[in-house]
């Protein structure tokens, strides 16, 4: 199953990890969307972050 994960918020003046999380699943502006496997690592990053992002299911 995929995700599709979409930056909602800016991360500017959030905690420092949060911003390294958004980062790390290669989100860079605004309503820029990438599409990731979801598996528990995955999941666990969105979870961190999802006062910022919006997660739907790909089918």
């Amino acid at each position: 199953m995929k995700v599709r994960i979409t930056l909602v918020k800016s991360p500017i003046g959030r905690k420092p990890t949060h911003v390294r999380t958004v980062r790390a699943l290669g989100l860079r502006k605004l309503h820029h969307s990438v599409e990731k496997e979801a598996n528990p690592a995955i999941m666990g990053m969105v979870n961190r972050i999802s006062y910022l992002v919006r997660c739907e299911e790909i089918v």
